[in-house]
């Protein structure tokens, strides 16, 4: 059975490669899906590669959301999120890859029943590729996708694989997001501290560009990450944590009351001592990142950051 499922697409400066991702949609076997897309203020000819496509993609397939301000990647994605319709699936697409054909068939078969009032998120591996898509490897192998608290230590949720149930879609839509997350991880967070479903697909979806434009980019092992998490040093990643456990405190309606304590004992924590951030740390076992170096990490930044 065909279920409707809305594309979300935001372009900026991506007119090298976006005719390669359009095209991958339109090979989609899940045919039922609608574009919503936003020009984020690019100069390179972005808006009208999109608008061509709109125009020989089908009648009503396609949809232009307000464009030509630039508002950064994560403010341009809730946009067209608040303006898909209600009660929908929701797909994130990203301006420099390549879905392959089953991506979202596989997503709506991870989601589930259609009509579940509890919050589902799905991603997927991808394979990494460069610039030109020849692979250069797997993203990591992901067992299970960990909840709340562990979604704060670090994004295991790549957007361009995301997919949302309405419910999900209705939460995420309707929340404040704190100043420089990013919407696939403040999606992954708050559908795991609502208690919804977490679903990692171990089957990689989509080519995944790596290249010297990215807005984030996906390091492919844990020797690389942990580097690259060494130069950046704690201040920004402790900074983004705290963003994010306040503006999660601001709105508790729709968390559990697991996260709503788990919440509590971090904030007390991060406003205290050394010694109350270690009794948090004991507590709060899941409090962790994927491997022991990384937790490591994570942890040390905790106590001192």
């Amino acid at each position: 059975m065909q279920r409707p499922v809305v594309i979300l697409l935001s372009t900026y400066e991506g007119a090298p490669f976006l005719r390669e991702q359009l095209a991958s949609l339109i090979a989609q076997t899940h045919t039922d899906w609608m574009l919503y897309w936003r020009d984020d203020g690019s100069r390179d000819g972005s808006a009208a590669i999109m608008a061509e496509f709109s125009r020989t993609a089908g009648a009503g397939r396609c949809r232009a959301v307000e464009g030509g301000r630039h508002l950064g990647i994560t403010a341009s994605f809730l946009t067209l999120l608040r303006a898909a319709p209600p009660g929908h699936v929701v797909a994130f697409a990203d301006q420099d890859d390549v879905w392959l054909p089953d991506k979202l068939a596989r997503g709506l078969a991870g989601l589930g029943a259609p009509a579940s009032a509890r919050p589902a998120l799905y991603c997927a591996r991808q394979v990494l590729t460069d610039g030109n898509l020849h692979s250069i490897g797997l993203s990591p192998a992901i067992r299970r996708l960990p909840s709340f608290p562990a979604s704060l230590t670090q994004n295991l949720a790549t957007g361009c694989t995301v997919l949302l149930n309405p419910a999900a879609a209705a939460l995420v839509a309707g929340s404040r997001l704190p100043d420089n997350t990013l919407h696939d991880w403040w999606s992954y967070l708050l559908v795991g501290a609502a208690d919804g479903a977490l679903v990692v697909d171990p089957i990689a979806v989509v080519l995944y560009r790596q290249h010297h434009r990215n807005a984030v980019g996906a390091p492919h092992s844990t020797l690389r990450r942990g580097l690259m998490a060494l130069r950046r040093g704690p201040d920004s990643f402790m900074r983004l944590f705290r963003q994010h456990v306040a503006a999660l405190l601001a709105q508790p309606a729709p968390l559990s009351p697991q996260a709503r304590a788990d919440l509590a004992i971090i904030a007390a924590a991060l406003d205290s001592d050394r010694l109350a951030r270690l009794r948090a740390l004991l507590r709060l076992h899941a409090l962790a990142r994927r491997t022991w170096p990384e937790t490591m990490l994570f942890r040390l930044w905790f106590l001192i950051g």
